[in-house]
């Protein structure tokens, strides 16, 4: 059959009025008593019929024969409106199994997740259709389950998004070219990761349980969606507000034909990344969790293994620009030595002889000697000069040498002791090592708990 209004114009203005009509009165909560006024099925259009069968249904009425004409000429959007309308109005409860999967289809990790999946999606994790339809998209999303091989820090990254860059230890916090070397960088950041990643899988489990009529029957996770709609549109049907493509009210006016023009559809991953982000619905972020738990049980598993990762026998590092080779034991005598070597011969650079201090003094007998001989007493007055100036040189560079012998001291028991304290932090970080090992092992027994527990239907 047609599902074209064009063919009939005036018909097409009228269904569309009495559906927005229908529309702002389901999302305001009021049920209709009867059809829209002036309400007729004047056109083979879908709409017209499922309309009528709505009705009856929130009015608690048998409701085949429409059913059965709407569904001849559309029986996916017929099954998608239904599924829709009765999650707004808050009867999800009287729709049938099997328009829900009319309504949503197949998915797949090929496709983009059309805006009508993901509506039912969102209804469903919100308990719009009870623990059944939690089910059912379970199981849906289940059957299209990527790998765990499957870029795992990308889904790491959605979870825990604002993890520090760089987890220095304790241990070896005085020591930052110590830390940075990938020996003992890696298992820190590793277990510092695993910790972070048990906390996100607590917080959304956590959050699940402690929100409002979750799992008790209580509420049907869309009233909150229908009063804001009913307050922020007027009685014509037009939004005044812009709603997010995928809620349920945005999807149901383009199917009537009475929204703006969609957006482009995103994949599945995309959409399960997003609501694994903090922030997102705690509902969604379960069943994202769920569909997601193989790939974060691995990650994890690869975490807890990092950080039993062994540290070297020994290690190299800078200390004071020299490389210096560092064992349990202490200090490796034979690269301390050549460190030390370099230290005491760049901290006593090469000057050569005193000659002009040398010249300075012999000059002054000289001019004795001469002042003596023709004789000339002023010239005589005039030999302590060179002398002077000679012994001046001579004591200056005396202390040079003081402060540069000084100075090699100082930089000598700096280096043994920067040497002999990198040596007592490895020992440090071999005992923090021990703990933080039993701590990852405690945080994956604690996240695999949390991902076997998966979400409740309820």
């Amino acid at each position: 059959m047609s599902t074209d209004l064009t063919a009939n114009p005036q018909a097409g203005t009228e269904l569309h009025r009495c559906a927005d009509a229908l529309l702002t009165d389901l999302a305001a909560g009021t049920v209709p008593a009867e059809l829209p006024t002036g309400f007729a099925d004047m056109s083979d259009h879908w709409l017209a019929p499922a309309i009528e069968a709505l009705v009856l249904l929130m009015r608690g009425e048998e409701a085949l024969e429409p059913l059965a004409r709407a569904a001849q000429r559309d029986e996916r959007r017929t099954a998608l409106f239904l599924c829709l309308a009765l999650a707004v109005a808050g009867q999800g409860d009287r729709i049938h199994a099997s328009w829900l999967g009319s309504a949503f289809g197949d998915l797949s990790l090929d496709r983009p997740v059309t805006h009508g999946q993901r509506a039912l999606w969102l209804a469903a994790a919100r308990g719009a259709y009870g623990p059944a339809g939690k089910i059912f998209v379970l199981r849906r999303l289940d059957a299209v389950a990527a790998s765990p091989a499957s870029e795992p820090d990308l889904w790491l990254r959605a979870l825990v998004p604002d993890e520090p860059s760089t987890v220095v230890s304790p241990a070896l916090a005085g020591f930052a070219e110590l830390a940075e070397l990938p020996e003992f960088a890696v298992p820190v950041q590793a277990a510092a990761r695993l910790t972070h990643l048990r906390d996100r899988c607590a917080e959304i489990t956590s959050a699940r349980e402690s929100t409002p009529g979750a799992g008790d029957g209580t509420g049907t996770g869309l009233d909150d969606l229908a009063l804001l709609e009913a307050a922020q549109t007027d009685r014509s049907g037009e939004a005044t507000v812009v709603w997010s493509e995928d809620e349920p009210l945005t999807v149901l006016r383009q199917l009537m034909g009475s929204g703006t023009p969609e957006r482009p559809m995103r994949p599945l991953t995309s959409h399960l990344l997003s609501d694994l982000h903090p922030g997102s619905h705690p509902y969604l972020a379960a069943i994202a969790l769920h569909v997601a738990a193989p790939i974060v049980r691995s990650a994890a598993e690869r975490l807890a293994e990092a950080t039993r990762a062994e540290a070297p026998e020994s290690v190299t590092m800078p200390i004071l620009g020299h490389r210096v080779t560092l064992r349990p034991e202490g200090p490796d005598p034979e690269s301390l030595g050549a460190a030390e070597e370099r230290i005491a011969t760049e901290g006593t650079p090469v000057r050569g002889r005193p000659r002009a201090a040398y010249l300075l003094l012999a000059l002054a007998p000289v001019i004795l000697v001469v002042a003596l001989v023709l004789p000339v007493l002023p010239l005589a007055l005039l030999a302590p000069l060179p002398a002077a100036a000679g012994g001046y040189l001579l004591w200056r560079r005396r202390r040079r040498e003081r402060a540069d012998a000084e100075y090699v001291v100082k930089q000598l028991s700096e280096l043994r002791e920067l040497a002999q304290g990198a040596v007592w932090a490895l020992h440090d970080y071999a005992r923090e090592s021990e703990g933080r090992v039993k701590t990852a092992a405690s945080d994956l027994a604690e996240l695999t708990r949390l991902l076997r527990r998966g979400p409740r239907a309820g």
